[in-house]
């Protein structure tokens, strides 16, 4: 009786022999294979060899505005998300959205270190600044107005931001505890699935990612948001 074991190195060896590997040769290392040597292919080789003829991408950004795409679905998770034409335009959106938000909420507004100082030229002066250096204790994140960052990477197809906290976007605490979370993504960052997403970042870092403001439904289906992170996510998305 042929067990699945026998019917996946068949399938394997099938395919290995329709991409051209000698049939005396096993992927799986079994005595006959040439594994990398110089008489021959090795199994490296011949799986890169295979036909995909499957679909890579959902989205090719040649033939999609993966941009508006990252807009759409990150606003499905009811995210506040605005278009900023261009860096010029982005100070004066940024000086908008802290004003609207220090007028309802009073208090400072928490910068990462290595944020860019002119997302922060045009600031009114009756915005106060906060840094997280030292490290401020939990209490006194609850106290802000809000933050302000950016972000390693975003993703059109789950409508996601990516942080890799490194300059301009803090610690993870900092875009856990204020409840309000301002972040600016840039349309050269905007990739367009997990995979292409995946492939910019740096793995040996830690990365925190975020679809739309906190919520849960875990208590009769009712959403409720500001649970476990801000209760706001506002998303400037910013033109070349």
């Amino acid at each position: 009786m042929t067990g699945s074991k026998d019917q996946i190195l068949a399938r394997i060896r099938a395919a290995n022999r329709a991409a051209g590997q000698a049939p005396g040769s096993d992927p799986g290392g079994a005595p006959g294979s040439d594994p990398g040597g110089a008489s021959g292919s090795g199994p490296g080789e011949a799986y890169a060899a295979l036909p995909r003829p499957y679909l890579r991408a959902h989205h090719d950004p040649a033939t999609h505005d993966i941009a508006a795409l990252f807009a759409e679905r990150a606003a499905d998770y009811r995210a506040v998300v605005e278009r900023v034409p261009g860096p010029d335009a982005l100070a004066a959106a940024v000086a908008r959205v802290l004003a609207e938000r220090t007028a309802a909420v009073p208090g400072p507004v928490l910068v990462p270190a290595g944020l860019p100082a002119a997302w922060l030229a045009e600031l009114p002066a009756a915005i106060t600044l906060a840094r997280d250096e030292p490290p401020l204790p939990a209490a006194e994140l609850d106290r802000m107005a809000g933050v302000l960052t950016g972000c390693a990477v975003a993703v059109a197809e789950t409508g996601t931001i990516i942080l890799d906290h490194g300059p301009g976007q803090g610690r993870r605490a900092l875009t856990l505890v204020p409840d309000f979370h301002l972040v600016i993504v840039g349309e050269d960052q905007v990739a367009a699935d997990l995979a292409d997403a995946f492939a910019r970042l740096d793995p040996a870092r830690p990365h925190t990612l975020i679809s739309g403001p906190s919520a849960t439904s875990d208590i009769e289906l009712i959403r409720v948001e500001g649970v476990h992170g801000p209760r706001t996510l506002h998303i400037l998305l910013a033109g070349p």
